[in-house]
């Protein structure tokens, strides 16, 4: 039943057209009550139901169609999820494909940005435009800054806790693979405790930006626990993106007959597909050139 359809406080009845102005429950909107004193009332009727159907609403929006690839703003081709093939560039805060890259220093004979800016003298020069693009609210300048200081690098202290204190605000700011990563130190323990609940969270979060790795990682969670099916319903959505060890995945499924032919020639069809869209051939150029390695 839809909260539209439902004009009467759950619990005394009370309805809207008795000037009661009625308020959905915000964990599954199945039903609505007058005052915060008859949701409590109500509560332990209404518990088990409203957390099956909250549980119901959040895989929904868990599994729901990822939000399209990003693209290289200079060729305008789909950057790699998750594949280091690309670099942020302090200097305009975008991130550019090696491929752009590649074919600027070859045709300038020197490195500059591809929106034609000089680069950074010296690290220090580097961090200030971090720092700068941070005030600005660009996410993926917090990612730079906090793994610059989770290695130690451009002059900065090594210091993962407040490398995950950077992550969190960019991950807030709407950068996925912030979360991912956020993930990862929870799982490892990286100067947080060892949390699979809150690594768990930060993939669920950064899957549903877009975060192929988290969602992988989220299968494998769900499969070790026996939860196969949904696990391969995690790894699919990947799959169909191109990344190749979520495919695998899913190939390891349909062999254990947890995957049907159609799905599996599907996911298959859509890994190639969104491969051939990432290829050029500047980032042919650049990937055998050992540029960026």
């Amino acid at each position: 039943m839809s909260s539209a359809t439902i004009t009467a406080c759950a619990n005394c009845g009370k309805s809207e057209e008795e000037n009661v102005n009625l308020k959905s429950c915000n964990a599954c909107h199945m039903v609505k009550y007058c005052n915060r004193e008859c949701q409590v009332a109500h509560r332990p009727q209404h518990k088990k139901a409203c957390k099956k159907r909250a549980a119901e609403l959040y895989d929904e929006k868990l599994f729901a169609d990822p939000p399209p690839q990003e693209e290289c703003p200079i060729c305008l081709i789909p950057l790699i999820n998750g594949d280091k093939t690309e670099s942020f560039q302090s200097c305009c805060g975008k991130v550019i494909c090696d491929g752009c890259i590649y074919e600027m220093i070859m045709s300038e004979g020197k490195d500059l940005c591809a929106f034609r800016t000089p680069p950074a003298r010296d690290d220090t020069e580097d961090i200030k435009r971090v720092k700068k693009l941070m005030e600005k609210g660009n996410a993926l300048a917090f990612v730079t800054l906090g793994s610059c200081y989770t290695f130690g690098t451009h002059g900065l202290p090594q210091d993962r806790q407040r490398a995950n204190e950077l992550f969190l605000k960019a991950g807030e700011l709407g950068c996925a693979g912030a979360y991912f990563t956020l993930g990862q130190s929870y799982r490892e323990g990286e100067v947080v405790d060892v949390d699979m609940k809150k690594a768990k969270q930060y993939w669920e979060l950064a899957a549903m930006m877009g975060s192929l790795d988290a969602r992988y990682n989220l299968g494998v969670e769900d499969y070790n626990a026996g939860n196969h099916h949904r696990a391969l319903k995690h790894w699919i959505i990947p799959a169909r993106a191109g990344h190749e060890t979520s495919l695998n995945g899913v190939k390891k499924g349909f062999l254990k007959g947890l995957v049907t032919k159609d799905e599996y020639a599907n996911a298959l069809r859509e890994y190639q597909k969104i491969q051939d869209e990432m290829k050029s051939d500047a980032r042919e150029k650049a990937e055998a050139s050992g540029m960026f390695r």
